[in-house]
């Protein structure tokens, strides 16, 4: 049965590939536990779903090779990887029903072509068997998704999210070890795109299966990976937990993509251990760090308003957004060279502020040494001697070994 299913690992050593001579992915390096739930994310042509396509068999790699379950399958075709793929389009035959569609996968692997031709059931007990067999798995699936009703259904008397279940219970049925997924929800709404992405998690969490999902949706990988390898230019730029690419990328572009609102960004000097914007200093202090040009980040929600007003700067409120938990503040921060400078508030903390409230006010606003995330400038994160978790080892370092 499909609760039975258990994931296999899978290990990409140096994988290369190029279309023409354009390289589309740059030495990939990647270890995907079994049954974990790994999301590659990242912007349209960063290479995520070459990467899959390449795992899938669909396409031959220039170099580097693919392991599953310990077994090199880079010279086997799609067929021979115990792999299945759910695809954007969910790719569904429209002249079969939901029954069919399922079944498809079996059709294919436990029937020769003789005994799928009309008429051989009748005559064939093995065929029966093996037909019965088949019509107990494809049950099996479609009462764990809810299909039951839908079976002599076709795909376009189906919404979309009932497609969308379709597409997953032919991957489901072939009992896979690894599922592969290709922006499953992209063309669904929001509602049902976070009904099917609570239910893709607790499959995975009831089968056991490697999942590797693709997304550039970053709400969709935070929610439902163990881990998240955030691609950029054909190239992994960190693998880590939600929480780790969030609150500590290693990269400034993953800082960039990652999180519902942009992040704060501002050129700072450091000179010996101070922060300085604008060549005045903040409160802030970082040391470990040598001396020079800088840019330092910080997520919306983590500027905190100063208290009695005595912070880091002031700036203009340019706008204020209220939208229910979170009281959005976007102010001028032209005075400190950052552009843009967005805060996030909730309502009852919005609500104590002496001013800032309204479009007009100066904001104070202070830096936590603790929520201040730091780059240099060839992107890569460095970290303060003092700061919680600090390794004394340079990210930039840590993660070119990684990942080179």
């Amino acid at each position: 049965m499909v609760e039975q299913m258990s994931g296999q690992s899978i290990e990409i050593i140096d994988l290369k590939k190029k279309f023409d001579r354009t390289p589309v992915l740059r030495r990939i390096n990647l270890e995907v536990r079994e049954g974990e739930f790994l999301t590659l994310l990242g912007p349209s042509g960063c290479g995520k779903s070459t990467l899959l396509r390449l795992l899938a068999g669909f396409e031959p790699a220039n170099a580097g090779s693919i392991r599953i379950g310990g077994r090199d399958v880079s010279p086997l075709p799609p067929k021979a990887r115990n792999i299945a793929m759910v695809f954007q389009s969910y790719a569904l035959y429209p002249h079969m029903t939901v029954r069919a569609n399922i079944g498809v996968p079996l059709e294919m692997s436990r029937l020769s072509f003789w005994q799928r031709q009309p008429g051989v059931a009748l005559l064939s007990p093995g065929v029966r068997q093996i037909r019965k067999t088949m019509e107990a798995d494809i049950d099996s699936v479609a009462r764990q998704l809810g299909l039951e009703a839908l079976l002599d259904r076709k795909p376009a008397q189906l919404s979309g999210g009932q497609r969308q279940r379709v597409a997953v219970g032919r991957a489901m049925v072939r009992h896979p070890a690894v599922f592969l997924m290709d922006e499953p929800l992209s063309n669904l709404d929001a509602k049902l795109r976070q009904q099917l992405r609570e239910e893709i998690v607790d499959l995975h969490r009831r089968t056991g299966i490697t999942f590797i999902y693709v997304t550039h949706d970053q709400t969709e990988a935070m929610a439902m990976s163990d881990r998240i390898a955030v691609m950029e230019g054909g190239e992994i730029r960190q693998c880590d937990t939600p929480e780790k690419v969030y609150d500590a990328p290693d990269y400034l572009s993953v800082a960039r993509f990652v999180g519902t609102t942009a992040i704060n960004e501002m050129p700072v000097e450091i000179r010996s251990g101070a922060v300085l914007v604008n060549g005045s200093p903040l409160q802030l202090r970082l040391s470990g760090i040598p001396d020079g040009a800088y840019r330092l980040a910080i997520r919306p929600e983590r500027l905190q308003p100063a208290i009695k007003g005595m912070g880091d700067f002031s700036l203009p409120v340019e706008q204020v957004e209220f939208t229910g938990n979170e009281v959005g503040i976007r102010c001028n921060g032209a005075e400190i060279g950052a552009g843009v400078v967005r805060v996030q508030l909730r309502p009852e903390s919005f609500a104590r502020l002496p001013q800032g409230r309204r479009v007009g006010e100066r904001l104070a606003l202070q830096i936590a040494a603790e929520a201040a995330l730091l780059f240099d400038q060839d992107g890569w994160r460095v970290i303060s001697s003092t700061a919680p978790g600090a390794d004394r080892h340079a990210v930039r370092e840590v993660a070119r070994e990684h990942f080179a």
